[in-house]
């Protein structure tokens, strides 16, 4: 079995890949899976029954995106290790396809909790001039390759002249594309996607059609998308994580409503109280973490992936507590560089200070801000 990348405090492994759809069901309870959820969430209902004093609010809306990138959050609510932390109070679940749209429902005020890529939460953060969230934790590092059609592309530089997907303009990987696109020399407009390199804005869910029907070239895309493609027939020409020092970059953070901090903190505490322990449940159970990851999928989704797409999918990814706060300053510094964004003021971005509570009293190193911190 090969050994899963580490990052911070956490670790992984590739594992066995999950069922096929028609076996799902049978498949999981086999394995064990199946049980190990709801003996999960047993422990959460009893201790939502017997608990002495309540949390500070009675629910806690949290976000997430149905992607391996958001294993945290996947696992965390499959296996009820969050719900555990929480008590009486109840967690009321929302998938989001798109960083904006979470961020929309954070600021609206339909959303507490979210895990979500850097560049919304750059933007969520600048847009509401520091006002309306806050980052306190990490949850995954790595994830993203760039995939292409062999035929067509077989070095780096045949790029030139293609038609390259990215998931939005402005997110995360369209930032990291195009930053990429001007060190090799290339040039490129940012609002149109036109130049050297045609960037085709595709959503996630329409990239391995497109990718098929030859409507494009290739895709710089997160997991599990890359390796959809990569069963399409498409081959992996570079993977991100080769272009960061020490391989790490932030890909998915947790981040709060400022005013739901300040007001509940208590529930907060309790949430990364839970994802803490969920990153070590993952370390400690990569097979069923995996599974479990695959099974919220396809509660998500109708079906969970195939295991040709999952295997090497959930190795590519590193489960972190610590945000990586340097690599979400250097992506900030690449969306002003392409002209997505003006220069930000990003101080106050973060405030690990509840993070750093709860590492610090499971025994475990606190992390830093980078000098991004609340003060």
């Amino acid at each position: 079995m090969p050994a899963l990348r580490t990052t911070g405090t956490t670790a992984r492994r590739g594992v066995v890949a999950a069922a096929a759809l028609p076996l799902l069901i049978g498949a999981l309870a086999s394995c064990g899976y199946g049980s190990e959820a709801e003996k999960a969430d047993a422990p959460a209902k009893a201790n939502a029954a017997d608990a002495g004093k309540p949390l500070s609010a009675s629910e806690v809306r949290i976000g997430y995106f149905p992607n391996l990138t958001h294993a945290t959050a996947l696992v965390g609510l499959q296996e009820g290790l969050i719900a555990k932390e929480l008590g009486a109070t109840a967690i009321k679940p929302q998938s989001f396809n798109a960083g904006p749209s979470e961020i929309e429902a954070l600021n609206g005020g339909s959303l507490d909790i979210g895990f979500i890529g850097p560049s919304p939460s750059i933007n969520g953060y600048v847009k509401s001039k520091g006002s309306n969230l806050r980052i306190i934790s990490g949850s995954a590092s790595g994830g993203v390759k760039l995939v292409v059609n062999p035929d067509k592309i077989k070095t780096l530089d045949d790029l030139k002249g293609k038609k390259i997907a990215t998931p939005q303009k402005g997110n995360t990987q369209d930032v990291a594309f195009l930053n990429w696109i001007s060190e090799k020399g290339w040039k490129v407009d940012p609002e149109s996607g036109k130049g050297d390199v045609s960037v085709v804005r595709t959503d996630n869910k329409v990239t391995p059609d497109a990718f098929k029907q030859g409507s494009i070239d290739g895709a710089w895309v997160p997991e599990p998308t890359a390796s959809k493609l990569v069963t399409d027939g498409g081959s992996v020409l570079l993977d991100e994580t080769d272009l960061w020092p020490d391989k790490k970059f932030v890909i998915t953070n947790v981040i709060v409503s400022q005013k739901f901090l300040k007001e509940h903190p208590d529930v907060v505490e309790a949430v990364l109280k839970g994802t803490v322990k969920t990153n070590e449940w993952i370390n400690a159970n990569p097979d069923k973490a995996k599974a479990s990851a695959n099974a919220k999928l396809a509660a998500e989704g109708g079906k969970p992936l195939d295991a040709k797409v999952i295997d090497p999918a959930w190795p590519s990814i590193a489960i972190t507590d610590d945000p990586l706060a340097a690599t979400l300053k250097t992506q900030s510094e690449w969306a002003v560089k392409a002209k997505l964004i003006e220069q930000p003021d990003l101080a106050g971005i973060y405030d690990l200070t509840l993070l750093n509570k709860v590492l610090k009293a499971a025994g475990k190193p606190e992390v830093s801000d980078a000098g991004l911190g609340a003060k």
